[in-house]
């Protein structure tokens, strides 16, 4: 596990970051309306085959990041001003964000976002607009997610959210993706729901090999299907290292986990000096 303030050694060549991964964002800065600066030097990587979680609170700059993936940047007056954005080794960093769906990537939105006023059927016939859809398709869509299959003829705007969250999923799919992207998929469900989306994801992966970024504000549940993390404060990667390691990491357990040490109480004279450790600064 390592802290972003660590140094490369002397004489040591740099190491690009993220080279060899299917995603890389290389120090990238984000301005919105020219003069707000949200990302500030962020990079990550995304290797093949693997589950990444990005966590942080709410305004660390979690769904931006995925915008600048996605190239939804300028239709809220953003745009990356400096570093680069790279899949499978091609700089996408001005790349439309239509393209980039054809590349293979696929963002299920927060919100979930579905046309309610379609079926089932005709919202995962909506996700394969960049690709010659096909049976096998809807298959797969729906052996993942039986309850799509049985509900097909239904308008999406009368699904429940964990439904509505599923038939996101699906869609996305429908676009035969290499890199699937989800922006807080537990976003108002309840725990049993949210349990089972992340039960799904997980079987994408280890049955598709389907490459995943997650964004979460549930960092228990992502870090337990995420191979590696990422948790980002003020727009900065602050630490990052295995699932594994963040999910026994003192700090992350406290502040993401909600697993501070029984008994522990603390002064609000405390908690500010806690915090000033939590950031790693």
């Amino acid at each position: 596990m390592t802290s972003r303030t660590d140094t490369t050694a002397p004489g040591a060549a740099p190491a690009a970051p993220g080279a060899g991964s299917m995603l890389a964002l290389n120090n990238v800065e984000v301005i919105y309306d020219d003069v707000i600066l949200v990302l500030r030097g962020l990079s990550l990587a995304v290797p093949e085959g693997k589950i990444v979680a990005l966590l942080g609170s709410n305004g660390a700059g979690k769904s931006t990041t995925l915008k600048a993936v996605s190239g939804l940047l300028p239709s809220e007056h953003g745009e990356v001003t400096d570093g680069s954005v790279t899949f499978q080794g091609q700089d996408i960093t001005r790349m439309d964000a239509a393209e980039r769906v054809k590349l293979g990537m696929s963002l299920c939105m927060e919100g979930r976002h579905v046309f309610e006023h379609l079926t089932i059927a005709e919202n995962l016939t909506a996700g394969a607009y960049t690709q010659k859809g096909s049976g096998e398709d809807l298959d797969l869509v729906y052996s993942y997610f039986p309850k799509l299959a049985d509900m097909r003829s239904r308008v999406a705007g009368y699904l429940s959210g964990g439904e509505q969250q599923m038939l996101a999923i699906g869609r996305a799919l429908m676009a035969r993706p290499k890199l699937l992207m989800l922006d807080e998929p537990s976003l108002g469900l309840a725990p049993l729901l949210v349990q089972e989306i992340f039960g799904y994801i997980k079987r994408l992966n280890e049955e598709r090999g389907l490459t995943v970024l997650v964004i979460e504000q549930n960092a228990r549940r992502a870090l337990e299907v995420a191979d590696h993390g990422y948790i980002m404060e003020q727009g900065r990667i602050v630490l990052e290292g295995s699932a594994a390691d963040l999910r026994e990491n003192p700090d992350v357990k406290e502040f993401y986990l909600g697993l501070g040490e029984e008994g522990d109480r603390r002064s609000y004279r405390d908690v500010k000096h806690y915090k000033r450790r939590k950031r790693w600064l």
